[in-house]
């Protein structure tokens, strides 16, 4: 009889090392919480044929509020907008026609 739950088992190996944005072709739209009530919305995935400053311009002006382009070692370029704007940013990338509704994946609570 051998235990089970005292093997070691990596349940992110397989996601370990891949660059999602590239390889799935998704958008991912994440939420990162910072301190107290205050969070992040980190967009990834963003082709990069698409010039990221005026998409963060653009997202700014339309929801009012802050945010930047921030180069991440592992996917690259990251779009960071302040407050939970997951909703706001799937809307706005499939009206301008950035990216189809199918191709966004949302993370998050």
């Amino acid at each position: 009889m051998s235990i089970q739950n005292l093997s070691t088992f990596d349940p992110f190996a397989d996601a370990a090392g891949r660059d999602e944005g590239v390889q799935d072709g998704l958008v991912h739209i994440r939420i990162q919480q910072r301190n107290g009530r205050k969070t992040l919305t980190t967009v990834q995935g963003l082709s990069a044929d698409y010039d990221l400053k005026k998409i963060v311009r653009a997202c700014k002006k339309e929801f009012a509020c802050n945010g930047t382009v921030v180069e991440h070692p592992e996917y690259g370029e990251v779009l960071q907008m302040q407050g939970d704007q997951r909703e706001n940013i799937c809307q706005f990338l499939t009206k301008v026609g950035l990216v189809k509704s199918d191709q966004i994946k949302v993370h998050g609570f």
